[in-house]
């Protein structure tokens, strides 16, 4: 049995998908910082097979579109499949609106059908519901993913901010003072020929990062005193020595070198996080 669906608010949607930009001045009023919960993904549903993950970025989450590699991958009932759905949830949180859903059905080996929801949450790439994903929307996806992989895969909630839209925050928001230890910040693009992660801590907050259990982008301390990354996510060390100056008034970092040891190149498709 497969039924497949994708339910959202016409009206986020029509008449077309919005293009968020960053040309706005600092009086417009921000939307609340984005708060997230259920932070537990495990690294290893970052590391699928690369055909899968194309598929999903090439061709909208939309009933009948996704390619049949794709389908067979998301409805697998091993431990691959677990993976992708995995991965697909986390995706879909990132990408989607609240206002947006994708709904489907799978099978387990015991012939147990079981109907999955998952839910936007934070909205960074709304247009992958009717199109295939853009470069941005691989990078903002693939920074917020990383953002909420979890070292020993216990929810943790977070403030993810951003300069790129809807994320971006100015002075004010409760949010920025309940949750005012920036931890660090996550850019890559899961989708790129070569995927890649990067991570950098803010040196300040490093003890309470670990406190709250969040090791990924300080990487996991080990008996021996070496350190674990998180799967691929590369920590690449003080995000002062990689990134453009912390926003004082929303607590992001604006831009980070995209590739460091590689390129000079920046991007701006980045996500900070914030602890309490």
């Amino acid at each position: 049995m497969r039924a497949w669906s994708l339910g959202m608010a016409l009206v986020a949607l029509a008449p077309g998908c919005i293009a968020y930009t960053d040309e706005r001045s600092d009086d417009v009023m921000e939307a609340e910082v984005a708060l997230v919960q259920g932070n537990h993904l495990g690294s290893n549903a970052l590391a699928l097979n690369a055909l899968a993950l194309n598929a999903l970025a090439l061709n909208a989450l939309a009933l009948n579109t996704l390619d049949p590699q794709a389908l067979a991958a998301i409805e697998d009932p091993g431990p691959q499949g677990a993976l992708v759905r995995a991965f697909l949830k986390y995706a879909i949180g990132c990408a989607f609106t609240p206002a947006q859903s994708f709904v489907f059905t799978w099978t387990d080996g015991n012939g147990v059908d079981h109907d999955e929801v998952y839910k936007g949450e934070l909205g960074v790439a709304p247009c992958w519901a009717t199109g295939r994903l853009d470069t941005q929307g691989q990078s903002m996806v693939s920074a917020c993913m990383a953002a909420r992989v979890n070292y020993y895969q216990v929810p943790v909630t977070l403030s993810i901010r951003s300069l790129t839209e809807p994320l971006k925050t100015l002075t004010g928001s409760p949010e920025l003072a309940q949750y005012p230890d920036v931890e660090g910040a996550f850019w890559g693009n899961l989708w790129a020929p070569t995927p890649f992660l990067h991570a950098c801590y803010n040196g300040a907050t490093v003890a309470n990062s670990r406190a709250w259990k969040r090791d990924c982008a300080v990487g996991h301390l080990l008996e021996g005193g070496g350190i674990e990354a998180c799967g691929i996510i590369d920590i690449v060390g003080p995000c002062a020595n990689v990134c453009q100056s912390l926003n004082g008034a929303g607590k992001y970092y604006p831009s980070c070198i995209e590739r460091p040891g590689l390129s000079g190149t920046t991007t701006k498709f980045v996500i900070t996080t914030g602890l309490p």
